[in-house]
């Protein structure tokens, strides 16, 4: 998979809880975590407007990137996506990854005056959208591009290169097309590299990219990992199905390096669970599990 293994942390995007995600965020990017990822649900009044919060987070830090996890796609049309990565990047020095998705809750999407999508229709968007902000990252001649969904004439493109495209899909057609155009996948529903979403949907992922002349190997499997991090061991770090539960710290950090070392996951997001305070949550994860799983993972030199 990728080289570089990617850590990072799920921030809240909750009005009322701006002041501790900001402070999290800064001492995120100070332990050295890779990445904070926000949600993205314009349509929920209580929510912030995700790419508003990337922007203003990035700001505030100097090394940790941005991911959206997912774009919520049908609200923010391609070519003005485009533009607004391709602006976070170049004002961060190239602090973000674009996460993509094809739109699930469409009831609560279609308040926002947006057109309902059948299945295939959105797929169809999806794959479309992905070669577009792509086409209009990196420089070069003005582009043309007449599509079933978007249609731009003559559109110059943004000089920052074109960010990292991770998606949250989750069907085989949405899979099929994470092979062809993308450059990660998160899989949905927190599954994990034991589950059997990850065993039946990577395949599809790797038969398409190598159907499009891509190597499979090239489309990194980036993980969203809820969990307890516990003071004291847990008698069991998985429930009766197999869903990860947490553990100690040394629990977790024998977990992931099997994760990455055994099953090649190019990355892992935490999302703290549980009654523990987020501070020793961010703490356990940051200054202690990562850099285990960091050192127990490096390359071995001769």
């Amino acid at each position: 998979m990728a080289e570089k293994v990617h850590f990072g942390i799920g921030i809240s995007t909750a009005v009322d809880e701006v002041e501790e995600t900001l402070r999290l965020s800064v001492r995120a990017d100070r332990a050295g975590l890779d990445l904070f990822t926000v949600s993205d649900h314009p349509y929920y009044g209580a929510r912030l407007d995700a790419y508003a919060q990337l922007g203003f987070v990035l700001g505030r830090t100097e090394s940790i990137a941005g991911l959206v996890s997912v774009t919520n796609l049908p609200s923010r049309p391609a070519p003005m996506l485009s533009r607004t990565v391709t602006s976070l990047s170049a004002l961060s020095g190239g602090r973000i990854v674009l996460g993509m998705g094809v739109g699930g809750l469409w009831d609560e999407i279609t308040r926002l005056g947006t057109e309902r999508l059948g299945p295939g229709a959105a797929v169809r968007a999806f794959e479309e959208a992905i070669t577009l902000v792509k086409l209009l990252s990196g420089g070069g001649d003005p582009v043309t591009f007449e599509g079933e969904f978007y249609q731009v004439t003559g559109l110059e493109p943004a000089a920052a290169a074109a960010a990292p495209v991770w998606t949250g899909s989750v069907g085989p057609k949405s899979l099929a097309a994470t092979g062809r155009v993308a450059d990660g996948w998160i899989p949905g529903h927190a599954a994990d590299w034991l589950s059997p979403r990850y065993r039946e949907s990577r395949p599809v992922i790797d038969e398409a990219a190598a159907a499009a002349g891509r190597s499979p190997a090239d489309i990194a499997t980036v993980y969203n990992i809820p969990g307890v991090i516990t003071e004291t061991p847990l008698a069991a770090t998985r429930d009766a199905e197999g869903r990860w539960l947490g553990g100690s710290v040394a629990q977790w950090t024998e977990e992931l390096t099997g994760a990455v070392l055994e099953h090649g996951a190019s990355g892992i997001i935490h999302f703290p669970v549980g009654d523990t305070p987020l501070d020793i949550s961010l703490g356990r994860w940051a200054e202690e599990i990562v850099p285990a799983v960091r050192a127990a993972t490096a390359p071995r030199t001769a």
